[in-house]
């Protein structure tokens, strides 16, 4: 079967997140959609309001996977510096956008507002960027080469990412299963470990859990390959199987 398997990784920004002020609910999100299309999000990083943390993590990870996503950092304050760093990435000059100047100056003119300079650095970004659309308050983010620059708040970044998700090359969706195992991973990690080695295709994964009285495992099994996921679950529940005879035999 013909697998393609496209990759992404999220760059999450602010000083907020890592003081634990505020809790992030973008990564999640993402993660949930990138399986939901079939994209692998194989690496998430947080970073502080720092350019050249941001520059250096940003430069790590465009050139490993196929999509890079961000979240914080687009807004008026000056604290804000995500498009300089996402300019100074690609060594590009960062520039009050014609075109998101004239949304948000027209945007602050229906609303009877003065169209500050504050206001106006979240029309900034890199040299030749795209527009990311913001249905929600119309500040727009941004994309160059591979990454995409979207706002910090949920909803603004959730509503930015479905006007992404349609354009975006998806790959072959993820399967899983999972077989819930009365064991826990004490017990079946050994022959667990023969399973895997044995479905090199699959990724397969054990989550205890704990009633209070006893411990129990769910294993989840995961490939592209719906024969090979099949193959692997039939494994895993002989596994089971046989540990539960052994036991009755003790």
């Amino acid at each position: 079967m013909s697998t393609k398997i496209v990759t992404a990784a999220m760059v999450a920004i602010g000083d907020e997140l890592l003081s634990g002020r505020t809790k992030d609910k973008n990564i999640g999100h993402l993660a949930d959609m990138m399986t939901m299309v079939g994209i692998d999000l194989r690496e998430v990083r947080i970073v502080a309001d720092d350019e050249a943390a941001i520059v250096e993590a940003i430069n790590a990870v465009r050139s490993r996977y196929d999509y890079v996503f961000t979240s914080g950092g687009i807004g008026p304050t000056h604290d804000d510096i995500t498009a300089d760093a996402i300019s100074r990435a690609f060594g590009v000059e960062c520039v009050y956008e014609p075109e998101a100047m004239a949304l948000l100056g027209a945007m602050y003119e229906r609303r009877g507002m003065e169209f500050t300079d504050a206001r106006k650095r979240m029309a900034r970004m890199p040299l030749g960027a795209r527009h990311i659309p913001n249905p929600v308050s119309t500040a727009p983010g941004f994309a160059i080469g591979n990454v995409h620059v979207m706002a910090g708040v949920p909803q603004v970044f959730q509503a930015m990412l479905d006007a992404l998700l349609p354009g975006l090359q998806v790959g072959s969706p993820l399967l899983s299963r999972t077989v819930r195992s009365p064991f826990g991973e004490g017990d079946i990690g050994s022959p667990l470990t023969e399973v895997q080695k044995n479905h090199p295709e699959t990724s397969i994964g054990s989550y205890p859990k704990f009633d209070g009285k006893n411990f129990s495992t769910d294993i989840v099994v995961r490939a592209r390959d719906p024969q090979a996921l099949a193959a692997a679950e039939a494994d895993v529940q002989a596994m089971i199987q046989a540990i539960t005879e052994a036991r009755a035999k003790a």
